[in-house]
C-alpha cells in the first residue's frame, strides 16, 4: 500500500489524538508534605488536584533517520535530531499528562510500524 506522508501523519496522529483521549490517567494530588519523606500531605497548605496524572514528555522516535517521511516532519518543524539517534516527534499533545502522551505515542508508532517504519517510544517523567 503506497501512503504519502502527509497522508501517513494525519492517519498516525488521529489513532495517537483517539488513543490519548481513551486512556484513563490515575489522578494525583500535590501537596506540601509533613516530613522529608512525603509520607503524607500537609493539609494545612494548598493543594492541588491533577486530573491528568503524572506530568512527563513523550514522542516517537523514527531510526534511521531519513525516508520520505521523516523529511515531511523536518519540512513542518515536527521534530528534531535525537540525543541517541533518529529522528525525534515529541507529543504536542494532552499538556503534561504522561499517560495521556504515551496513549498517543503507542497508536503513532503502531501506525508507523505497519507500514514498515521503525520507531519506537521515548518517555520521561518530569
Amino acid at each position: 500500500m503506497t501512503v504519502n506522508a502527509s497522508e501517513l501523519f494525519d492517519r498516525a496522529h488521529h489513532a495517537g489524538l483517539r488513543a490519548g483521549h481513551e486512556s484513563t490517567p490515575a489522578p494525583m494530588v500535590v501537596g506540601t508534605p509533613t516530613d522529608i519523606f512525603g509520607s503524607e500531605i500537609d493539609n494545612s497548605e494548598p493543594t492541588y488536584f491533577v486530573e491528568g496524572g503524572a506530568c512527563g514528555f513523550a514522542g516517537v522516535v523514527i531510526n534511521p533517520a531519513r525516508g520520505k517521511f521523516v523529511s515531511f516532519l523536518k519540512a513542518k518543524g515536527l521534530g528534531r535530531k535525537h540525543y541517541y539517534g533518529g529522528f525525534y516527534m515529541t507529543c504536542r499533545e494532552f499538556g503534561q499528562s504522561l499517560v495521556r502522551k504515551e496513549a498517543y505515542c503507542e497508536a503513532f508508532v503502531d501506525v508507523l510500524e505497519e507500514l514498515g517504519i521503525s520507531c519506537y517510544i521515548d518517555s520521561r517523567m518530569d
